[in-house]
Formats: C-alpha cells, sequence, structure tokens
C-alpha cells in the first residue's frame, strides 16, 4: 500500500463566511469548489506548503494561526490523501485568480451547494459543528 498524498488547506474567515476556491476544469476534480491550499513538497513544513501554495493561486500573503482538523480520504480512483487544515489569516495583497478559476466568500450553511471534493467535506462538517456550539 503506497503512502497517502500529503495536501494542505487554509480556513480563511471573513464576516463568518469562508474562502473557496474553484479547481481548473482540466485538473483533477475540475471544476470543484476546495479550500485553498495544495501537495506538500519535498522537505517542506505543513505551513511552509499551506503559505505557498495560497500565495502562488491567489496572490496573497497569510499567517497560518493554529490547526483546524486533519482529513483522510480515499477517492474512487484509489488516490489516498491526508489533507491538513488550518486556521490562517491574511496578512497582505488582494485575491487574484493566479491558479484558479474562480473563488467565493461562503457561510458553511451554504456550503452544500457547491460540488467539493470528499476530502473538504469533512473541513466544511466541522465548520458547521462549530458553529452550533
Amino acid at each position: 500500500m503506497s503512502e497517502p498524498l500529503v495536501v494542505t488547506a487554509a480556513i480563511i474567515e471573513k464576516n463568518g463566511r469562508y474562502l473557496v476556491t474553484q479547481r481548473y476544469m482540466d485538473k483533477h476534480l475540475g471544476g470543484m469548489w476546495e479550500f485553498p491550499g495544495g501537495k506538500l513538497d519535498e522537505g517542506e513544513s505543513l505551513e511552509e506548503c499551506i503559505a505557498r501554495e495560497v500565495e502562488e493561486e491567489l496572490g496573497i500573503e497569510i499567517k497560518v494561526i493554529s490547526k483546524f482538523v486533519v482529513s483522510s480520504y480515499t477517492y474512487e480512483n484509489g488516490l489516498e490523501i491526508e489533507l491538513h487544515c488550518y486556521n490562517c489569516e491574511i496578512l497582505s495583497g488582494e485575491i487574484e485568480k493566479l491558479g484558479i478559476l474562480d473563488y467565493k466568500w461562503v457561510e458553511p450553511e451554504k456550503m452544500s451547494a457547491y460540488e467539493m471534493p470528499g476530502a473538504d467535506l469533512a473541513i466544511v462538517a466541522k465548520l458547521n459543528m462549530d458553529k452550533v456550539k
């Protein structure tokens, strides 16, 4: 059995809404909405990965605040991922569509209207649970 692919995601909140981005149509899971982030490069920490990916995709600088949740998921094609999610805040810059098709700020209870990858559904569930508390 192969090792899971380690990926990161930024949980960025503004006025009760969370930033989600849309994948390019020609990519794996094309057209789906997800929390911004991406694959861990060799020799990189999880925090460095998330900051790099968000800057590459959105052109903004973020600060990693705290671990939010870790989600493991195996897709139908057998790809197993380990998704490390962190609460983050924007330090500087304006969001640009550098490596994404689109972005939106969405309330957790409305995220079910967006088609999301399986691994991201655990994040949405936790956001909704935390909101109820």
